[in-house]
Protein backbone atom coordinates (compact mmCIF):
# COMPACT_ATOMS: atom_id res chain seq x y z
CA UNK A 1 0.00 0.00 0.00
CA UNK A 2 1.30 3.37 -1.07
CA UNK A 3 0.86 6.10 1.55
CA UNK A 4 1.58 9.58 1.68
CA UNK A 5 3.55 11.14 4.82
CA UNK A 6 2.98 15.27 4.76
CA UNK A 7 5.53 17.54 6.68
CA UNK A 8 8.66 14.83 6.70
CA UNK A 9 11.68 15.75 8.40
CA UNK A 10 14.84 13.44 7.99
CA UNK A 11 13.76 11.95 11.21
CA UNK A 12 10.10 10.82 10.39
CA UNK A 13 11.80 9.19 7.44
CA UNK A 14 14.34 7.62 9.53
CA UNK A 15 11.82 5.48 11.78
CA UNK A 16 8.92 4.81 9.48
CA UNK A 17 11.42 3.35 7.04
CA UNK A 18 12.15 1.17 10.29
CA UNK A 19 8.85 0.53 11.66
CA UNK A 20 7.56 -0.27 8.35
CA UNK A 21 10.74 -2.81 7.01
CA UNK A 22 9.49 -6.54 6.00
CA UNK A 23 5.62 -4.98 5.22
CA UNK A 24 4.13 -3.88 2.45
CA UNK A 25 3.64 -0.55 3.08
CA UNK A 26 5.70 2.05 0.18
CA UNK A 27 6.23 5.76 1.96
CA UNK A 28 6.38 8.67 -0.43
CA UNK A 29 7.80 11.28 1.69
CA UNK A 30 6.69 15.16 0.62
CA UNK A 31 8.78 17.88 2.58
CA UNK A 32 5.53 20.26 2.58
CA UNK A 33 2.78 20.03 5.61
CA UNK A 34 -0.76 19.39 3.88
CA UNK A 35 -2.38 22.08 3.01
CA UNK A 36 -5.13 23.52 0.77
CA UNK A 37 -2.19 23.76 -1.46
CA UNK A 38 -0.30 20.80 -1.15
CA UNK A 39 -3.22 18.81 -1.04
CA UNK A 40 -3.14 17.71 -4.83
CA UNK A 41 -0.19 15.68 -3.86
CA UNK A 42 -2.51 13.21 -1.81
CA UNK A 43 -4.49 12.27 -4.79
CA UNK A 44 -2.74 9.09 -5.62
CA UNK A 45 -2.43 7.45 -2.49
CA UNK A 46 -5.38 5.75 -0.45
CA UNK A 47 -3.83 6.84 3.20
CA UNK A 48 -1.97 9.56 4.06
CA UNK A 49 0.15 10.22 7.36
CA UNK A 50 0.21 13.39 9.04
CA UNK A 51 1.35 15.46 12.25
CA UNK A 52 -0.06 18.16 14.39
CA UNK A 53 0.44 21.43 12.12
CA UNK A 54 -1.21 19.95 9.20
CA UNK A 55 -4.50 21.39 7.81
CA UNK A 56 -7.57 18.69 8.23
CA UNK A 57 -10.41 21.11 7.89
CA UNK A 58 -13.18 20.36 5.54
CA UNK A 59 -12.13 21.93 2.22
CA UNK A 60 -8.82 19.35 2.93
CA UNK A 61 -10.78 16.64 3.51
CA UNK A 62 -13.59 17.56 0.79
CA UNK A 63 -10.66 16.98 -1.84
CA UNK A 64 -8.88 14.54 0.44
CA UNK A 65 -12.22 12.47 -0.27
CA UNK A 66 -12.24 13.28 -4.13
CA UNK A 67 -8.99 12.14 -5.09
CA UNK A 68 -9.92 8.63 -3.35
CA UNK A 69 -7.80 8.53 0.15
CA UNK A 70 -10.24 6.72 3.23
CA UNK A 71 -7.72 6.87 5.55
CA UNK A 72 -5.51 9.32 7.35
CA UNK A 73 -2.78 8.22 10.04
CA UNK A 74 -1.94 10.78 12.74
CA UNK A 75 1.42 10.03 13.87
CA UNK A 76 1.21 11.88 16.91
CA UNK A 77 -1.89 11.64 19.29
CA UNK A 78 -3.42 15.05 19.17
CA UNK A 79 -5.98 15.34 16.46
CA UNK A 80 -7.46 18.89 17.10
CA UNK A 81 -6.31 19.77 13.71
CA UNK A 82 -9.28 17.42 12.39
CA UNK A 83 -12.67 17.87 11.60
CA UNK A 84 -13.83 14.61 12.54
CA UNK A 85 -17.55 14.94 11.57
CA UNK A 86 -16.67 16.32 8.02
CA UNK A 87 -14.01 13.01 7.65
CA UNK A 88 -17.16 10.88 9.03
CA UNK A 89 -19.40 12.10 6.27
CA UNK A 90 -16.74 11.72 3.23
CA UNK A 91 -16.24 7.88 4.38
CA UNK A 92 -12.76 8.96 5.78
CA UNK A 93 -11.31 6.93 8.93
CA UNK A 94 -8.87 8.80 11.02
CA UNK A 95 -6.30 6.81 13.31
CA UNK A 96 -3.39 8.14 15.82
CA UNK A 97 -1.07 7.03 18.18
CA UNK A 98 -3.06 7.54 21.94
CA UNK A 99 -0.10 7.05 23.97
CA UNK A 100 4.09 6.81 22.63
CA UNK A 101 6.13 8.06 25.37
CA UNK A 102 4.89 9.92 28.23
CA UNK A 103 7.77 9.69 29.86
CA UNK A 104 9.27 12.13 27.18
CA UNK A 105 6.64 14.65 27.49
CA UNK A 106 6.31 14.70 31.72
CA UNK A 107 10.31 14.65 31.54
CA UNK A 108 10.66 17.92 29.33
CA UNK A 109 7.61 19.96 31.66
CA UNK A 110 10.06 19.57 34.60
CA UNK A 111 13.32 20.21 32.28
CA UNK A 112 11.97 23.69 31.36
CA UNK A 113 10.66 24.52 35.10
CA UNK A 114 14.51 23.44 35.60
CA UNK A 115 15.94 25.99 33.38
CA UNK A 116 13.46 28.81 34.49
CA UNK A 117 13.96 28.64 37.81
CA UNK A 118 17.85 28.12 37.76
CA UNK A 119 18.64 29.73 34.60
CA UNK A 120 21.07 27.02 33.08
CA UNK A 121 20.10 28.35 29.56
CA UNK A 122 21.70 31.88 31.09
CA UNK A 123 24.75 30.57 33.13
CA UNK A 124 25.62 28.11 29.52
CA UNK A 125 25.98 31.56 27.54
CA UNK A 126 27.81 33.25 30.51
CA UNK A 127 30.31 30.54 30.86
CA UNK A 128 30.94 30.12 26.98
CA UNK A 129 31.86 33.86 26.97
CA UNK A 130 34.47 34.09 29.85
CA UNK A 131 31.51 35.62 32.46
CA UNK A 132 31.76 33.61 35.53
CA UNK A 133 29.53 35.75 37.35
CA UNK A 134 26.39 34.87 39.38
CA UNK A 135 24.61 38.16 39.41
CA UNK A 136 21.30 37.56 38.08
CA UNK A 137 20.93 33.66 38.40
CA UNK A 138 19.17 33.48 41.91
CA UNK A 139 16.55 30.75 41.86
CA UNK A 140 14.59 28.90 44.31
CA UNK A 141 14.38 25.25 46.10
CA UNK A 142 11.79 23.02 44.78
CA UNK A 143 11.24 20.78 47.73
CA UNK A 144 8.73 22.06 49.48
CA UNK A 145 6.99 24.33 46.72
CA UNK A 146 3.13 23.91 45.51
CA UNK A 147 2.73 22.04 42.30
CA UNK A 148 -0.90 22.34 40.44
CA UNK A 149 -1.13 19.60 37.75
CA UNK A 150 -3.73 20.30 35.41
CA UNK A 151 -4.85 16.85 33.71
CA UNK A 152 -3.89 14.16 35.29
CA UNK A 153 -3.82 11.40 32.36
CA UNK A 154 -0.59 9.30 31.78
CA UNK A 155 1.60 12.36 31.22
CA UNK A 156 0.26 14.40 34.24
CA UNK A 157 1.02 11.59 35.99
CA UNK A 158 4.18 10.69 35.57
CA UNK A 159 5.08 14.40 36.00
CA UNK A 160 3.09 14.65 39.47
CA UNK A 161 5.82 11.53 40.28
CA UNK A 162 8.40 13.13 39.48
CA UNK A 163 7.22 16.60 41.44
CA UNK A 164 7.07 14.59 44.42
CA UNK A 165 10.35 12.97 44.02
CA UNK A 166 11.39 16.61 44.60
CA UNK A 167 9.59 16.82 47.72
CA UNK A 168 6.87 19.29 46.03
CA UNK A 169 2.92 19.51 47.64
CA UNK A 170 0.48 18.56 44.52
CA UNK A 171 -2.63 19.78 43.74
CA UNK A 172 -4.58 18.31 40.79
CA UNK A 173 -7.42 19.14 38.45
CA UNK A 174 -9.31 16.38 36.17
CA UNK A 175 -12.97 15.26 35.52
CA UNK A 176 -11.61 11.73 36.03
CA UNK A 177 -9.42 11.88 39.28
CA UNK A 178 -6.71 8.92 39.27
CA UNK A 179 -5.20 7.10 41.73
CA UNK A 180 -1.92 7.05 41.19
CA UNK A 181 -2.07 10.79 41.97
CA UNK A 182 -4.00 10.65 45.36
CA UNK A 183 -1.36 7.70 46.34
CA UNK A 184 1.11 10.56 45.63
CA UNK A 185 -0.96 12.43 48.37
CA UNK A 186 -2.26 15.23 45.66
CA UNK A 187 -5.33 16.67 46.07
CA UNK A 188 -7.69 17.03 44.17
CA UNK A 189 -9.91 20.43 44.15
CA UNK A 190 -11.49 23.25 41.80
CA UNK A 191 -9.17 25.15 39.42
CA UNK A 192 -9.53 28.04 41.39
CA UNK A 193 -8.34 26.86 44.25
CA UNK A 194 -5.45 24.95 42.57
CA UNK A 195 -4.72 28.47 40.77
CA UNK A 196 -4.86 30.05 43.70
CA UNK A 197 -2.37 28.13 45.55
CA UNK A 198 0.02 26.91 43.02
CA UNK A 199 3.58 28.07 42.57
CA UNK A 200 3.93 26.36 39.54
CA UNK A 201 0.83 25.31 37.25
CA UNK A 202 2.08 22.34 34.29
CA UNK A 203 -0.78 22.04 31.69
CA UNK A 204 -1.43 18.28 30.36
CA UNK A 205 -4.92 17.97 29.64
CA UNK A 206 -6.19 17.85 25.62
CA UNK A 207 -7.36 20.59 24.06
CA UNK A 208 -11.10 20.75 23.32
CA UNK A 209 -13.92 23.42 23.31
CA UNK A 210 -14.36 23.54 27.04
CA UNK A 211 -10.19 23.89 27.65
CA UNK A 212 -9.65 26.40 25.15
CA UNK A 213 -7.65 29.23 26.27
CA UNK A 214 -8.24 27.48 30.08
CA UNK A 215 -5.65 30.26 30.77
CA UNK A 216 -7.15 33.45 30.43
CA UNK A 217 -7.44 36.63 31.69
CA UNK A 218 -9.42 35.61 34.30
CA UNK A 219 -7.79 32.54 35.26
CA UNK A 220 -3.97 34.58 35.59
CA UNK A 221 -6.21 37.38 37.82
CA UNK A 222 -6.54 34.50 40.10
CA UNK A 223 -3.28 33.34 39.88
CA UNK A 224 -0.01 33.67 42.91
CA UNK A 225 1.73 37.00 41.99
CA UNK A 226 5.19 35.07 40.27
CA UNK A 227 3.87 31.56 39.38
CA UNK A 228 5.73 29.78 37.14
CA UNK A 229 3.41 28.63 34.04
CA UNK A 230 4.49 25.56 32.03
CA UNK A 231 2.31 24.40 29.02
CA UNK A 232 3.98 20.94 26.85
CA UNK A 233 -0.01 19.87 25.87
CA UNK A 234 -1.83 22.08 23.13
CA UNK A 235 -0.78 25.30 22.61
CA UNK A 236 -4.57 26.99 22.79
CA UNK A 237 -4.84 25.89 26.04
CA UNK A 238 -3.15 29.48 26.91
CA UNK A 239 -4.57 32.76 25.59
CA UNK A 240 -0.79 34.31 24.45
CA UNK A 241 -2.27 37.63 24.88
CA UNK A 242 -3.59 37.12 28.30
CA UNK A 243 0.16 35.99 29.07
CA UNK A 244 1.98 38.30 27.82
CA UNK A 245 -0.11 40.49 30.07
CA UNK A 246 0.21 38.51 33.26
CA UNK A 247 4.18 38.80 32.40
CA UNK A 248 3.58 42.78 31.82
CA UNK A 249 2.09 43.26 34.95
CA UNK A 250 4.43 40.05 36.86
CA UNK A 251 1.42 37.96 38.08
CA UNK A 252 3.50 35.72 35.70
CA UNK A 253 7.58 35.49 37.03
CA UNK A 254 7.98 32.47 34.47
CA UNK A 255 6.45 31.03 31.16
CA UNK A 256 7.51 27.98 29.90
CA UNK A 257 6.07 26.31 26.59
CA UNK A 258 7.16 23.76 24.18
CA UNK A 259 3.60 24.55 22.12
CA UNK A 260 2.18 27.45 20.88
CA UNK A 261 -1.39 28.22 19.84
CA UNK A 262 -0.36 30.06 16.41
CA UNK A 263 2.71 27.23 16.03
CA UNK A 264 1.58 26.13 12.82
CA UNK A 265 3.47 28.39 10.36
CA UNK A 266 6.58 28.93 12.92
CA UNK A 267 7.73 25.08 14.49
CA UNK A 268 9.25 22.74 13.21
CA UNK A 269 11.01 25.02 10.40
CA UNK A 270 14.70 26.92 10.45
CA UNK A 271 13.22 30.60 10.50
CA UNK A 272 16.49 31.96 12.03
CA UNK A 273 16.92 34.00 8.08
CA UNK A 274 13.76 35.20 8.22
CA UNK A 275 11.45 38.16 10.11
CA UNK A 276 8.82 36.22 11.82
CA UNK A 277 5.76 37.80 10.88
CA UNK A 278 3.57 36.89 14.24
CA UNK A 279 3.97 40.08 16.36
CA UNK A 280 2.84 38.25 19.34
CA UNK A 281 4.61 35.77 19.17
CA UNK A 282 7.79 38.37 18.83
CA UNK A 283 6.39 39.97 21.81
CA UNK A 284 6.21 37.12 24.07
CA UNK A 285 10.38 35.77 22.64
CA UNK A 286 11.22 39.66 24.25
CA UNK A 287 10.90 38.77 28.61
CA UNK A 288 13.38 37.26 30.08
CA UNK A 289 11.45 35.06 32.29
CA UNK A 290 9.90 33.31 28.78
CA UNK A 291 11.81 29.86 27.78
CA UNK A 292 10.28 28.67 24.39
CA UNK A 293 11.30 25.40 22.72
CA UNK A 294 9.90 24.12 19.39
CA UNK A 295 7.12 21.23 20.34
CA UNK A 296 10.16 18.77 21.17
CA UNK A 297 8.95 17.32 23.76
CA UNK A 298 7.70 14.19 22.38
CA UNK A 299 11.23 14.12 20.65
CA UNK A 300 13.01 11.19 22.05
CA UNK A 301 13.88 8.01 20.24
CA UNK A 302 11.68 6.24 22.34
CA UNK A 303 9.32 8.29 21.16
CA UNK A 304 9.53 8.04 17.85
CA UNK A 305 10.24 4.40 18.02
CA UNK A 306 6.83 4.05 19.27
CA UNK A 307 4.64 6.24 16.94
CA UNK A 308 6.32 5.27 13.99
CA UNK A 309 5.55 1.70 14.73
CA UNK A 310 2.16 2.35 16.29
CA UNK A 311 1.37 4.10 12.90
CA UNK A 312 2.58 1.06 10.81
CA UNK A 313 0.14 -1.24 12.50
CA UNK A 314 -2.89 1.46 12.21
CA UNK A 315 -1.87 1.29 8.39
CA UNK A 316 -1.68 -2.46 8.11
CA UNK A 317 -4.91 -2.70 9.66
CA UNK A 318 -6.87 -0.57 7.25
CA UNK A 319 -4.90 -1.99 4.39
CA UNK A 320 -6.24 -5.50 5.78
CA UNK A 321 -9.77 -4.56 5.84
CA UNK A 322 -9.84 -5.01 9.64
CA UNK A 323 -11.29 -2.56 12.42
CA UNK A 324 -8.98 0.51 13.30
CA UNK A 325 -8.15 -0.47 16.99
CA UNK A 326 -7.14 3.39 17.57
CA UNK A 327 -9.60 5.37 15.44
CA UNK A 328 -10.88 8.61 16.18
CA UNK A 329 -14.37 8.87 15.79
CA UNK A 330 -17.09 11.62 16.59
CA UNK A 331 -18.69 11.66 20.35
Amino acid sequence: MKVAVFGTKSYDRQFLEAAAKGTEIQWHFFEPRLTETTVPLAHPFPAICCFVNDMLGGEVLSRLAEGKTRMIAMRCAGYNNVDLAEAKQLGIQVARVPAYSPYAVAEHAVGLILTLNRKYHKAYNRVREGNFSIEGLLGFDLHGKTVGVIGTGKIGQLFAQIMHGFGCHLLAYDVQPAEACTKLGAKYVSLDELFAQSDIISLHCPLLPATKHLIDDDAIAKMKPGVMVINTSRGALINTKAAIEGLKSGRIGYLGIDVYEEEADLFFENKSETVIQDDVFARLMTFPNVLVTGHQAFFTENALEAIAEVTVENLQEFAAGKPLTREVKVD
